[in-house]
């Protein structure tokens, strides 16, 4: 039933860690939601993407950056159906299918959650609720980082760490604006970067080599989303002046004369987004779909790296 304004409270069954450590600290518990204050929705989720940060910051790795009040509910991004609206919104109503990133100490695996109106969208109705729940996070930085980057059509650019959801989502976005991508990743992730319309190069101590073959000019750009060698040796191969992006290591890429991904998080980029999964132009690529009875496989599928695309927790 919906929220309404007489009401205080509204527990949720929701998944997450007790403690930092690894996957012995995680369980279900009972979460107490506030009603929605002003900007927020309160959603029945219907499915949550499950990223390597969720598993990162129950690890306790991102401590500095992702505090976290004990205990904690994991994920990050959602898709579903707005069941309560905070006071004086009008862009959304309960009953509007939506998406988006959670809201500041708010999780994705759970029956509710709160989303910020200033970081949700509408779900497109030809969006299925699980491919709208991994927008946010993979094809929201591919889409921002693509923006920092500002390649003109028929430019290189090197993606270092081709193979996972951002990787995929970069190759896209990419080649529907004409940029040509050059993919580093492992074999196993061979066949799906040349199906996405990329060239692959071999992940190891000679893809510089390979690189430099492919691209004898130097490449146009460089995103990074390995870090520490790699990204080193890919930033040698750019021409001079060519922007270094990483989302890895955005503290050496600044060494290197780049930076970090500037997310922006909004309504109108996730609008975008998923309107370019609507006409085709971006596949989600979501490989692994979890009931949300079995939450800790999904994190497990993704923090083991058995994943070849997005994994989601659906809920019935």
């Amino acid at each position: 039933m919906p929220w309404s304004h007489g009401s205080s409270i509204w527990v949720t069954l929701a998944y997450g860690f007790t403690e930092y450590g690894g996957p012995d600290t995680q369980s279900y518990f009972d979460v107490t939601l506030p009603p929605p204050g002003a900007g927020q929705l309160l959603v029945s989720v219907r499915a949550a993407g499950v990223n390597p940060a969720d598993w990162k910051v129950r690890a306790g790795t991102r401590k500095d950056t992702v505090p976290v009040t004990l205990p904690a509910v994991l994920g990050r991004e959602v898709s579903g159906v707005v069941i309560g609206v905070g006071p004086r919104i009008t862009e959304f109503e309960v009953g509007d299918e939506v998406f988006g990133a959670t809201a500041t100490g708010f999780g994705g695996y759970a029956a509710s959650t709160l989303l910020n109106v200033s970081s949700a969208a509408h779900k497109p109705p030809t969006v299925s609720w699980a491919d709208a729940a991994v927008l946010t996070v993979a094809a929201g930085t591919a889409y921002d980082a693509l923006h920092g980057l500002d390649l003109k059509p028929g430019a290189t650019l090197l993606l270092l760490g081709a193979g996972g959801g951002v990787g995929r989502s970069t190759i896209a976005l990419a080649l529907a604006r004409s940029i040509n991508v050059i993919g580093v990743a492992s074999e196993s992730k061979r066949t799906a970067i040349e199906e996405a319309g990329a060239r692959w190069v071999a992940s190891g101590d000679g893809f510089a080599d390979d690189v430099s073959a492919l691209s004898p000019a130097g490449v146009d750009a460089v995103f990074d989303l390995v870090g520490g060698d790699t990204l080193t040796r890919g930033a040698e191969l750019a021409r001079p002046d060519a922007p270094i992006l990483s989302i890895a290591d955005p503290l050496a890429a600044s060494r290197l004369g780049g930076g970090g991904v500037e997310r922006r998080r909004t309504t109108a980029v996730f609008t975008e987004v998923a309107a370019l999964v609507a006409d085709g132009t971006l596949d989600p690529s979501v490989s692994g779909r979890y009931p949300f009875s079995r939450a800790g496989e999904a994190l497990a599928a993704v923090e083991d790296g058995h994943a070849a695309g997005k994994v989601v927790i659906e809920f019935g």
